[in-house]
Formats: structure tokens, sequence, C-alpha cells
């Protein structure tokens, strides 16, 4: 079984050598016929031949295989040896002479032309096939009946039905191929888009992180510095809240949650297939985020309003990034000695977060370009935007700076 479907199938890429065996065997057959259905032979079967009919030479032969042999070429120029090999054919009635498969081969032709060319060129051929059998008839003149008319037009018209089948099951599975190449192409097409949305996601949830921690770190680190060059073990001085020791413990915990993040944020760019990531955070993690701040020495306070009600999980991230984010540049340009509230309202119908300080310089982080400012002020941008929120930033009155943001809610 799998030798012969290779064969059938190294056959099927050759159309010339499929073809050259057709004609062989056709030609084969033919002769055969002539040589063997011989008048005399006929005689015998029957007590008059319905010609006179000649008895087989070379001549015969080699017209009737010029009316066989061209099938080999018949997939190149079907519709031109249809018109060729109706000479010989009619040469050979004419002359009284067994045709053998002339006709055969006139009739596969005929399905070539039908299963290979286009419908108008189809016709033409079917048309000249049946002008070739009339032709045939009266230059023979034998003597047919109508049932031989009937059975010779059936055969024409299905051959031709056959080919044209074939050239529209043909014509389908081709669609159908390129339909599933269209198809295969708009899936890798949303899947590189995919890709891209999701290295950008992983940009901002890394700016995000990394801007907090390590602005965290160098704070506490600096004044960690200055601390140990008079005494690690003194208490803390007015105006800050930890010591040398309590410092350096704190960049310490922060770099190693900063580390457990980003490789969690990072991980997913480690495989092809679907990553699994860790839970992200939310607005349950603000307390913790805000006691990081104050140990780094920006005094803040939070308050969170209204109902606690589960939020969308895209729309509790972006709430706390857009405080995380707000807090950092507090932290890092509102100057010492400043202060931050953190208000968080939640409604039916939308999320309000507001963020404030009472520092100067805060602002001028959040409202400088995109290119002068890294990819802050781009990240709270693009994450309120993606919810179809609303962001207001800008100075506050009674001076410092404040980030407002609403974010949209459906009723459940």
């Amino acid at each position: 079984m799998h030798t012969a479907g290779s064969i059938r199938a190294w056959i099927r890429s050759r159309p010339l050598v499929g073809d050259s065996i057709l004609a062989g065997f056709v030609t084969a057959v033919s002769t055969a016929l002539i040589l063997i259905l011989t008048p005399q032979a006929l005689a015998r079967w029957q007590e008059t031949t319905p010609v006179d009919m000649r008895a087989p030479d070379a001549v015969s032969l080699t017209l009737a295989a010029l009316c066989t042999v061209p099938l080999i070429w018949r997939r190149r120029w079907p519709f031109v040896l249809l018109l060729v090999t109706t000479v010989p054919a009619a040469s050979l009635d004419a002359m009284h002479y067994n045709a053998g498969l002339a006709s055969v081969a006139a009739l596969i032709l005929l399905y070539t032309v039908a299963a290979h060319r286009g419908l108008a060129l189809s016709l033409v051929a079917m048309v000249c096939t049946a002008l070739g059998y009339a032709v045939t008839f009266v230059v023979s003149g034998m003597d047919q009946s109508w049932a031989d008319h009937i059975v010779a037009t059936v055969l024409v018209l299905l051959c031709w039905v056959l080919g044209r089948s074939v050239r529209l099951r043909r014509a389908y599975l081709a669609e159908l191929v390129d339909r599933a190449d269209r198809l295969e192409r708009a899936r890798e097409s949303d899947t590189r888009a995919a890709r891209a949305e999701e290295r950008s996601r992983i940009a901002r949830e890394l700016h995000d992180v990394v801007a907090h921690h390590v602005s965290v770190m160098t704070v506490q680190a600096a004044a960690a510095r200055k601390m140990l060059e008079a005494n690690p073990d003194a208490p803390p001085e007015p105006g800050t809240i930890i010591n040398a020791r309590e410092a350096l413990t704190a960049i310490e915990e922060m770099g190693r949650t900063a580390m457990v993040e980003m490789r969690n944020i990072v991980g997913v760019l480690r495989t092809d297939g679907p990553a699994e990531r860790g839970p992200q955070p939310g607005l349950h993690d603000l307390p913790t985020l805000v006691e990081q701040m104050r140990e780094a020495g920006l005094r803040t306070q939070l308050w969170l309003e209204g109902e606690r009600k589960v939020l969308p999980p895209g729309v509790d991230l972006a709430a706390y990034r857009l405080v995380q984010e707000a807090l950092t540049n507090s932290l890092r340009h509102a100057g010492p000695a400043a202060r931050a509230w953190v208000t968080v309202r939640q409604e039916p119908t939308e999320l309000n977060v507001h963020v404030e300080d009472d520092g100067r310089g805060a602002a001028a982080e959040l409202r400088a370009p995109a290119g002068a400012s890294g990819h802050g002020l781009v990240g709270i941008r693009e994450r309120v935007a993606l919810y179809g929120g609303v962001l207001r930033i800008g100075p506050r009155n009674g001076g410092g700076f404040e980030v407002r943001a609403r974010f949209p809610l459906k009723e459940r």
C-alpha cells in the first residue's frame, strides 16, 4: 500500500511521465485492435461487414498512431492537439481503415481541455469534437442508427462535464488553500501585534518597578551615608524616622522585592507559550506601598473611601501603578520634609485616585515631555487611557502638585 501510494505520488508530481504511460497504453491497445479486427475476422463474426473495410497496413497504423501518440503532450496543448488529431482520424475513416481508438483519444483530449482550460475554450472544444464526429460520419459513408448518434453525443457531453467538474473542484480546493494561507498570515499578524503589545506592557511594568524601588533605595542610601559619617547607631534625627542600620536593612529588603517583581515580569519573555504570571499588585497593596514611602522619608497618609468591591484586574493594577509613580516622583523631587496624601474612592460607576504633595519640583517630572522624563508620564497616560479614564496632572491649590485619575467602572 505504501509503495503503491508513493508511485502514484511520484507520477502525479511528473505529469509528462503519466501522460506518456497513458499515450503508450492507448496506442498499444489501438494497434492491437487494428491488427485483430481485420476484414476477414469481421466477416467470420457476421455475415457481411457494414462497410468495405481495407486491411491494415503501414499507412493505417501510422495514421492511428498520429491520433493516439500526441496524448503525451495533452496537458500542454490539449486544444491544439484536439484539432490536429481530427485530420488523421478523418483520413482513416475516409480511406475505410479501422481507426482503432482514435475516437477515445479525441474524448481524452476533450476531457483535458475541459479540466485544464477556461469555460469558453472548453465549449469550443466540445463543438469541435461534435463537428469532427459529423465529418467522420459523412466521409466514412457508414450507415449508423440514431442510437449510435445518441451514444456518441452522450459520451461527448459526459467527458466535457467530467472535465469541468474536475476543474471546478480543483479551483475550490485552491481557494480553500488560499483562504487557509490568508488566515494563517492574519493569525501570525495578530500574534506579532499581541507580542508587541505585551512588550509595551512589560516595558511599562519594568519602568514602574525599577523607578519606584531604585528611587526609594537611592534616598535611603543617601540618608544612611550621612548617618554613617557620624554614628551608625545614632537615633533618628528630627524629620527622619529611621537610623542608618534600619536604612540599610530597608535597602536590602527593597532590592530583594524589586528583583522578585522584575523576575515575575521578565519571566514572560523566556517562553513562546503562555507564561505563568505571579499575582500582580493592586489597591490592596497600597498600605505596604505607603509604609515604604514613610520609611524612605516621605510622610504619606492614605485614605480608602467608598465601597470595597472587587475591581477588574487591569484597572486595579493601573490604579496601583499610578499611585506608585506619583509617590516615587514626590519622593525624588518634592524636597525634604515633604508630605503626601493618597485618596482612593470607589463608587459603583467609577474609581477616583488622588495623589498630592506639598513639596516642590514633582510637577517638573510629571509634566515634562516624554522624551525628557522617560517613560513615567507616558506609562501613566497609557494606563489611564487604556481603560477609558481621565487624567489630570498639575499644581495643587496651596502649593505642591497633584495627580488625579478617574476610571469608569461597569455596574455589576
